[in-house]
């Protein structure tokens, strides 16, 4: 397992970076209102974690700890995906096309995310993204992908819109937590290695195999609860004070 830097991934991700960056100088004259320069940072930002979690040299690291696996799917899920949706790509790379308003689907959008952690998780899936180079792309490309999708009827990027009825949101956010929990639990508190892999891997750092699973699955836990229900006590708050207008609610 090489532990330099990937090439192509890093290619190909200072290319977007560039065409991002240069339409950005472009369209910033007759759209300053919305792409102001935070957005940028945000693109540049946020393609920067994607970088970390899957082109950089510690991304090899997570075929020897199940804890740096963890790491690389929640900066997928939870940091760059996020970021890169809150920089309005659309607007940027897809400006002057004729694209229609886009309702998000958060029933889907849940479904879809949930249905990507827990299947990779499952160890004979698992162990199929370990064993093959190409599946293990396939895995990190759907876990960034499935971070677009729960991100999505949150942030709302042009040219999607979502109409959230009362407490949806926040339910939504807290509903996201419940199978990561039962997930960072199982791997926190099993009194077996899950994942045979892992077992044979080279340890790192004095950790044990199963001590590597339980750090993996506490930081799991701790970090899903913090990146899912802060954005809903927000959004609570927001909920709670006296005015009516919300740009969260309004499409667009």
């Amino acid at each position: 397992m090489s532990f330099g830097v990937h090439a192509p991934t890093t290619l190909v991700l200072i290319a977007i970076t560039l065409v991002y960056s240069l339409r950005w100088v472009q369209l910033r004259r007759v759209l300053a209102s919305t792409l102001s320069a935070w957005r940028l940072l945000a693109f540049v930002s946020g393609v920067f974690v994607l970088w970390i979690a899957v082109g950089s040299p510690l991304a090899a690291l997570d075929h020897r700890l199940l804890l740096f696996h963890m790491v690389q799917h929640l900066l997928l899920m939870t940091v760059a995906a996020p970021l890169i949706l809150v920089a309005e790509p659309a607007i940027i790379f897809l400006h002057g096309l004729p694209l229609r308003l886009v309702p998000a689907n958060p029933l889907f959008c849940w479904l879809a995310s949930t249905a990507s952690i827990i299947g990779w998780h499952v160890p004979v899936v698992f162990q199929l993204g370990m064993q093959s180079e190409a599946w293990h792309e396939i895995e990190q490309a759907s876990f960034f992908g499935a971070g677009l999708l729960f991100w999505l009827p949150l942030i709302q990027p042009w040219p999607s819109y979502t109409k959230w009825p009362g407490w949806s949101a926040p339910l939504y956010l807290f509903l996201a937590t419940l199978p990561c929990d039962v997930l960072s639990a199982f791997l926190t508190f099993c009194d077996r290695v899950v994942y045979p892999h892992y077992s044979h891997a080279h340890s790192m750092f004095g950790m044990s195999p199963l001590g590597d699973q339980e750090s993996a699955g506490a930081l799991m836990w701790v970090c899903i609860t913090f990146a899912y229900l802060t954005p809903a006590a927000v959004i609570t708050v927001q909920l709670l004070s006296p005015r009516n207008e919300r740009a969260w609610l309004r499409p667009g």
